[in-house]
């Protein structure tokens, strides 16, 4: 059955004052992937400089880049045609650890910024008698979507699943990683996603994550309701470790100037 497609367009824009020739690894191009097609895509620097791009683990494009002293900036512009979401597949069942595919193994275990094995008690406990798989994640979706407040902005590094279950609020990234952790400790993997999302507000780069259910990756956001919104991925990782935009290695780093943007094409 053919699905409606959405084009969107989006942007990203960095701007740094860099003080000593800086080595940095960005995260900022989206791939063609099912249900989303790159049609095109610009990508500059200012000034500009040599680029390496190479492939992660995982699949991600990766620009390696020394950022020069003085005022560096990055602009990335992309137009994506992006299926529209299938109906939630309710029925999708839980899969037993020894029929997984072997490249989903790595989202079962601890992480950096999850700790699976310290939260089993309370997951069993949030799914309650929720059907294995799909009916679970989207329990665990649900519960930090209401129990964990969304504060955009208000953090600049990640913090861990059992910091921001204590804090009780995060940006998204946090909530997509406690609920990612919750999801592993019932065998599910699960992992998680930076892109972009339509109408998002305040508008920035957003996190959400994807758990494998019924033989495939579906799409869960506790941070916004609804989570069907169109929205384009730009990378895939274990948790925060794997995703970050950029990079640097050295002295700290931080953008002077961030703009995000996204449109309907």
């Amino acid at each position: 059955m053919m699905r409606d497609i959405t084009k969107l367009r989006a942007s990203c824009s960095l701007a740094f004052d860099v003080e000593v020739p800086t080595p940095m690894v960005l995260m900022l191009r989206p791939r063609s992937s099912a249900g989303q097609w790159v049609v095109r895509e610009e990508y500059s620097f200012s000034p500009d400089v040599i680029v390496d791009e190479v492939a992660d683990a995982y699949g991600n494009l990766c620009q390696r880049l020394v950022a020069p002293v003085g005022q560096f900036s990055v602009f990335t512009e992309v137009c994506v045609d992006v299926q529209a979401s299938k109906p939630a597949p309710v029925q999708a069942g839980f899969i037993e650890v020894p029929d997984l595919p072997a490249d989903t193994l790595i989202h079962l275990l601890p992480s950096r910024y999850c700790e699976v094995d310290r939260f089993g008690d309370m997951a069993a406990q949030i799914v309650g008698d929720a059907t294995p798989g799909y009916a679970q994640v989207e329990a665990i979706s649900n519960w930090v979507r209401e129990n964990i407040r969304n504060r955009p902005l208000s953090s600049t590094y990640p913090v861990s699943a059992i910091e921001v279950n204590q804090r009780g609020e995060g940006v998204c990234r946090d909530l997509a990683q406690l609920a990612i952790t919750l999801c592993r400790a019932l065998c599910i993997p699960a992992r998680l996603v930076v892109g972009y999302l339509h109408k998002l507000e305040p508008m920035d780069i957003h996190a959400w994550f994807e758990a494998y259910v019924g033989d495939e990756w579906l799409t869960f956001d506790p941070a916004v309701d609804p989570d069907d919104a169109p929205r384009i991925a730009i990378a895939r990782g274990r948790d925060a470790t794997d995703v970050a935009i950029y990079n640097q290695y050295g002295p700290l780093l931080l953008p002077t100037d961030m703009q995000v943007s996204v449109a309907l094409a």
